[in-house]
């Protein structure tokens, strides 16, 4: 498997820099504790230890050359029930954990993994807390779309309609709006947002 710096998984739909969610970490052991068919989580990198008690902000060396920021918990998605009634309420948090590619490289079966210590700004569980954080962010004079909004704080699309009263909530109303709100106005791509270095913190 290739990891691309700042990007993702070679050849993964979910690669890409402005997201948080670029790699998938599971347990192996949460297929067996679940007895869950081989890749149901949609996993990346299966790993044997307990991804649930890895803290956001830690990174993770794999091999010699690969390093993975991680971001935060992945939520549980409903379709997990597909593959097992109630599988989607019984994982809780021990889905995986979510990270970005800080240093790239081949990631071979095997390869030793080496936890670095938390050496990043945490980002949280809660998808609120992440849409606040990438407001906080908000170069000012400029605004989010909707979209882009999502894409950056790692949510759903369809939480895209929960987003007018929640930006208003937090204090950032008129910073975020819809794409045809933003025409003509000074839009930011989340450039910088995810450009923090392993060690300065």
């Amino acid at each position: 498997m290739q990891a691309l710096d700042g990007t993702g998984v070679a050849g993964d739909r979910h690669a890409d820099p402005l997201s948080p969610r670029q790699v998938l970490l599971a347990s192996a052991a949460i297929y067996t504790d679940l007895t869950l068919p081989a890749h149901a989580l949609a996993e990346n990198l299966l790993l044997d230890l307990d991804t649930s008690s890895l803290s956001s902000g830690t990174v993770l060396e794999i091999g010699d050359a690969v390093r993975l920021r991680l971001m935060f918990q992945c939520e549980a998605c409903g379709y997990l029930d597909a593959y097992k009634a109630g599988v989607a309420a019984r994982i809780g948090r021990r889905r995986g954990v979510l990270a970005r590619v800080l240093a790239g490289g081949v990631i071979h079966p095997g390869d030793r993994i080496r936890d670095l210590g938390r050496q990043l700004p945490a980002w949280s569980d809660d998808w609120r807390e992440r849409v606040a954080q990438v407001l906080c962010a908000l170069p000012d004079g400029m605004v989010l779309t909707y979209a882009q909004l999502a894409r950056l704080a790692g949510v759903q699309s369809t939480y895209c309609r929960a987003f007018p009263r929640l930006v208003k909530s937090l204090g950032h109303a008129g910073t975020a709006v819809s794409s045809q709100a933003a025409a003509g106005l000074q839009t930011w791509d989340g450039s910088g947002l995810f450009d923090d270095k392993a060690g300065a913190a």
